[in-house]
Formats: structure tokens, sequence, C-alpha cells
């Protein structure tokens, strides 16, 4: 399997990472930095190139590959990018392995959480 693109999706202010593969699975990951969209998906489109053609399953490969490869490291909008994208990698993972990503990262750890609502949905559904 290969990463054949990466998007970026707005949301309102939100933004989102798009990584889509050769076997058309494709993972969805949140980029979002309040006030800072456009300047988040300036990055995503830098490193679409970069994560193009490799393999979704070397997460950590990637996530360094990115992070080491830009000349100022670290900072909110290069670390929300690739949070996005690393999220996006980990749905692939489990969509291909047909299972939860918990079971990718140790197991379930509770029955149920806490969570924000404000994300515009009517119903907790």
């Amino acid at each position: 399997m290969k990463i054949t693109s990466l998007r970026r999706v707005f949301s309102g202010r939100n933004v989102y990472a798009v990584v889509e593969t050769d076997e058309g699975i494709a993972g969805v990951g949140d980029s979002s930095l309040n006030t800072r969209a456009s300047a988040v998906a300036a990055v995503l489109e830098l490193i679409a190139p970069v994560v193009t053609g490799q393999d979704p399953f070397n997460i950590e490969h990637i996530w360094q590959d990115v992070f080491r490869g830009t000349f100022w490291r670290g900072g909110p909008v290069l670390m929300s990018a690739l949070a996005g994208v690393d999220a996006a990698l980990w749905d692939i993972k489990g969509k291909a392995l047909n299972t939860p990503v918990y079971n990718l990262l140790g197991g379930k750890c509770r029955e149920k959480i806490r969570m924000y609502c404000h994300c515009g949905g009517k119903t907790p559904d």
C-alpha cells in the first residue's frame, strides 16, 4: 500500500488532513489550530510531496521524516499539521487491519469517556 495524496479539507474554522492510498483506504486527522487554519493548510500542502509514495504503515518514519525535514522544527503550525497526518495514518492502519485504532495502541482502557460537544452535532450520534 502506498500514499497517493495528502489533501486538506476545511469545515468552518477547522482544517483536516486527508491521506489517501492506492488501495482506496483514506484516513482523516484533525489539524485544526484556532485562528491559524490557512497556515496549517499551507504546511499540509508543502509536506504532501514528502508523504506521497510512502507506506502509510510506517507512521513513525513518516512523522520523523516530516518533523526533521524542516529547517524550523516544531512550533504550533507544523505540529498541528503533523498531528493531523499522524492521526490520518493511524486511521488508515486501523481500517486496513479491520480493528479500532485503540487495539493498535495497547487496547481499550475504559468503557466510556467524556467528550466535547462543540463540533456542531445536534445529537450524541
